[in-house]
C-alpha cells in the first residue's frame, strides 16, 4: 500500500506538469517576457499567500492542519519586500488580482475556514512546489533581470529558515503520512490537490492572456 504522501504526489503529477509547462511560465522562464510580467506574477502570488497565511493562527490548534502551520515557510513578508522592489513603495495602490487569482484565493480561504484537511492540499501544492521548482524560477529571474542573488525581487524563493530543504521535505512527507483522517477523507484531499493545480493553471492562463507574445 502506497503511503499517503506518495499517493498525493502521483495523483497530482499530471496537473503539476500542466502547471509547470504553461505557455506563460515557459515564456517567462525562457526570458521572452519582460520584468513587468514577472512583477505581475508576483502580485498574483501575494493574493494566494495572503489567503494561505491569514488564517494560520486559528488553524495552528487544529488537530489535522495544525502540524502543517510552520512559520519558517511563511512567504508574505518576503513577497511584500519583492513587490516594494519591483513596483516601488506604493505597490499596494496598484495591486490587482486576476479573476482566476481571486477564485484561487477564495478557495484557499474557504478551506482554511471550513475544511482544514482541504487546506492541507493547498499548503502542500504551494509550499513544497516553492521549495522545489521555485528554485529554478529564482535562478532564471536572477539571470534574466539581474536581481541580486537571493536578494530583493526574488526573496519569495529564499527560505532563510530552512537550511536543508531536502530534510524539510522528508519531514513534511512524514507529516502527510501521519495525517489523522480516514481513507475517504484522504481521497478528498487528493482531489483538492488536483483542484489546487487546476486553479494555479488558470492563473497562468490569465497571465498568458495579459502578456501574449506576438507571434
Amino acid at each position: 500500500m502506497d503511503s499517503f504522501s506518495t499517493l498525493i504526489r502521483t495523483a497530482s503529477h499530471e496537473q503539476h506538469v500542466e502547471a509547470e509547462t504553461s505557455t506563460f511560465m515557459s515564456d517567462l522562464l525562457g526570458g521572452r517576457l519582460g520584468v513587468d510580467a514577472y512583477a505581475r506574477y508576483t502580485e498574483q502570488l501575494w493574493f494566494v499567500y495572503e489567503a494561505l497565511e491569514s488564517g494560520t493562527q486559528r488553524l495552528a490548534s487544529d488537530p489535522v492542519a495544525g502540524p502543517f502551520v510552520r512559520p519558517e515557510l511563511f512567504r508574505l513578508a518576503a513577497l511584500e519586500r519583492d513587490l516594494a522592489h519591483l513596483r516601488g513603495p506604493d505597490w499596494r495602490s496598484t495591486l490587482a488580482a486576476l479573476p482566476a487569482t481571486r477564485a484561487y484565493a477564495e478557495r484557499i480561504a474557504a478551506c482554511a475556514r471550513d475544511w482544514p484537511a482541504g487546506y492541507i492540499a493547498h499548503h502542500y501544492t504551494r509550499y513544497l512546489g516553492d521549495l522545489s521548482g521555485g528554485q529554478i524560477i529564482r535562478d532564471k529571474a536572477e539571470k534574466t533581470w539581474g536581481f541580486t542573488k537571493k536578494g530583493d525581487g526574488v526573496r519569495f524563493y529564499v527560505f532563510e529558515e530552512i537550511p536543508n530543504p531536502a530534510a524539510f521535505k522528508r519531514g513534511y512527507r512524514e507529516l502527510l503520512d501521519a495525517v489523522a483522517v480516514d481513507d475517504l477523507e484522504k481521497q478528498r484531499i487528493v482531489a483538492e490537490c488536483k483542484r489546487a493545480f487546476a486553479l494555479n493553471t488558470s492563473v497562468f492562463r490569465g497571465l498568458g492572456e495579459e502578456f501574449p507574445l506576438s507571434a
